[in-house]
């Protein structure tokens, strides 16, 4: 193997963290979806009405658990930041509209039209081109990076 090659299991573990945390993602935003559907829509626009919406949902437990599912998303984000170009994980990240879209028709229960689930399709699409360029080898401060090259080290 050269000096830019990459271990199966860095990889592997790349697309694992991304997996996992791709499902907090989703499950946040179903959470968030979820709890504000309970707090209601804005009557009116005011600002007692915009201070009610906030501290309906400032103290529901669904918006709650979706902000922590969220955080936590978003410290894998981080993670997978720190080991990969912005320009592989920031695109990936996308996938979790799929996780979203599945989990909006099955969990929720809303239409989704074809539309939307070409949408998807095209999401997915853009997101195997992306990966596929990382097989390609980027440039970062001249070196080669790819996806996982430095997950374990």
């Amino acid at each position: 193997m050269g000096a830019d090659a990459i271990s199966l299991a860095d990889v592997l573990k790349f697309v694992v963290i991304l997996l996992i945390g791709l499902v907090l993602e989703a499950v946040g935003v179903v959470f968030l979806s979820r709890g504000m559907k309970d707090v209601g829509e804005m009557e009116r626009i005011s600002m007692a009405e915009v201070l009610r919406v906030v501290k309906a949902g400032a103290s529901h437990p669904k918006i709650l658990l979706g902000v922590v599912f969220e955080a936590a998303f978003f410290g894998i984000l981080l993670y997978l930041l720190a080991h990969a170009d912005v320009s592989l994980v920031w695109p990936l990240t996308s996938l979790g509209f799929v996780l979203t879209a599945l989990a909006a028709k099955f969990y929720l229960h809303e239409q989704v039209s074809v539309v939307r689930w070409a949408g998807v399709g095209l999401i997915v699409l853009g997101a195997g081109l992306v990966s596929y360029s990382a097989h390609q080898g980027g440039t970062k401060d001249g070196t080669v990076v790819r996806a996982g090259e430095k997950l374990g080290k």
